[in-house]
């Protein structure tokens, strides 16, 4: 199914008599919904932009490239770099912002920026009944109870199937320069790294890649700003050995773990404390993988059906399934009474269980 409009939405989920799998442009179907595909495709377009108020709204099938386009003309932005992740799985599909919105996909830029939810403004939706729900607003000051918009992001299609979503975005950047750190082990990338993000230097992307072993610190804006703050960066970071300012890093490729693309083993994406991100990381042995938001965010490729949560062992954090088997579900368990919570929500907003039914097995 791939209806055109909100009412036609509505009218396909009230009418469903069994599991609906829920996709945009499948770039992000991770997890293992069941049911007829039901895709949102066809609510395109940019309904509104307004640059000077810095909001733009857009339907949840449009295409991701479209919105940025359209952003860029006007040199903005959105704040939170949303990754393109489909070559990990080898999706072929282009990436929608509604998707992006139901992964709550967020860059190297989060550390700063905050993740998507935090430039979600406004939100449209259908719930598992059909009823359409709307929550936030077009502009960035509105009150309007309880905060779906928040719930929304990152519920992977659980909750309600998104229609419509309006963001905040901020101005392009100018510049762009990267502090290179080399010959860093791991526990003193993360020190490095959080001496940078501790700094007065607005680092924007803290980053470690132990296989090259370095460790690349993003700064931006304008340019005799970057310049400054970079040189700096440089001074405070001499501590730990060779450093030196780059401005042809790739962050492209950094923010959609190109690393991995064509990879043949597991895929996970674990998130934890920075400060037990090195730890945990050197638990992985020989496995390939990526640090980032300044080692609170661990990019691993590990054997099939290698049983990546019993390493985690006591560290407090959550491992994702992005490719692969796996061992156990693809999303991390939750605590029992968490997760009594997550299922009293998930029935009310889908009492019959079908949006995306089996996603959390």
């Amino acid at each position: 199914m791939r209806p055109e409009s909100e009412a036609e939405l509505s009218a396909a989920i009230r009418g469903a008599t069994g599991p609906l799998r829920i996709i945009g442009g499948g770039t992000r179907s991770i997890g293992r919904a069941q049911g007829e595909v039901l895709s949102t495709t066809g609510l395109t377009g940019i309904t509104l932009y307004e640059p000077g108020a810095l909001t733009i709204v857009a339907g949840a099938g449009t295409p991701l490239a479209e919105l940025e386009a359209a952003l860029a003309a006007e040199n903005q932005r959105l704040p939170f770099e949303p990754p393109l992740t489909g070559a990990l799985t080898g999706a072929t599909g282009q990436s929608t912002i509604g998707g992006v919105v139901a992964a709550n996909a967020s860059g190297p830029r989060r550390i700063q920026a905050g993740a998507c939810r935090d430039s979600l403004i406004g939100v449209r939706f259908v719930d598992g009944r059909g009823d359409v729900i709307k929550n936030g607003g077009r502009v960035m000051k509105n009150v309007t109870g309880y905060d779906l918009v928040k719930l929304l992001a990152g519920s992977y299609g659980s909750l309600g199937v998104i229609s419509e979503v309006a963001f905040k975005v901020l101005p392009g950047v100018e510049a762009t320069a990267t502090v290179v750190v080399q010959g860093l082990d791991e526990q003193r990338a993360v020190e490095a790294m959080s001496t940078a993000l501790g700094s007065p230097y607005e680092v924007s992307g803290a980053v470690h890649d132990p296989a090259r072993q370095m460790t690349l610190l993003r700064l931006e804006g304008f340019a005799e700003s970057v310049a400054y703050r970079s040189g700096k960066l440089q001074q405070t970071l001499a501590q730990f050995g060779d450093v030196s300012v780059e401005d042809s890093v790739d962050w492209t490729a950094i923010r959609d773990a190109s690393l991995f693309a064509g990879g043949r083993g597991d895929l996970w994406r674990i998130s934890v404390k920075p400060s037990d991100g090195a730890a945990l990381g050197t638990l992985l042995g020989e496995a390939p993988r990526l640090y980032d938001w300044g080692g609170g965010l661990i990019w691993a490729e590990v054997p099939s059906g290698f049983d990546l949560r019993s390493v985690m062992g006591g560290f407090k954090g959550h491992a994702t399934l992005v490719r692969g088997q796996g061992c156990g579900p693809v999303f991390h368990p939750e605590p029992a009474p968490v997760a009594a919570l997550s299922k009293g929500v998930r029935a009310q907003f889908d009492p019959r269980g079908i949006l995306n039914a089996g996603i959390m097995d």
